[in-house]
């Protein structure tokens, strides 16, 4: 994973509100595609573009593909970004 792939994954702000979503909890397919106004496909592809920036992750649960939220990624790109404004992250003693 690359950060150019990362903030390219969430420049759309399709893809963003799909984070917010899954911020809250796991979430189906389904459900997340109730959220929009798009074929099922376009879902699927915005999914994947979110995947392969390593943002969600997804497991098979019977019929169902359930989608999560990968913090472990958004907090290193986090880190990257206050690395790159010059902030760093502040560290307890």
């Amino acid at each position: 994973m690359t950060l150019s792939t990362t903030l390219n994954a969430l420049a759309d702000p399709t893809r963003r509100k799909i984070i917010q979503l899954l911020k809250k909890k796991d979430l189906p397919a389904g459900e997340i595609a109730k959220n929009f106004t798009m074929t099922l496909p376009s879902l699927s592809h915005h999914l994947n573009i979110l995947k392969m920036a390593n943002l969600v992750s997804s497991r098979r649960a019977g019929q169902n593909i359930i989608y999560s939220l990968n913090l472990s990624v958004v907090d290193e790109i986090i880190g990257e970004l206050y690395g790159i404004i010059g902030k760093g992250v502040k560290k307890n003693k």
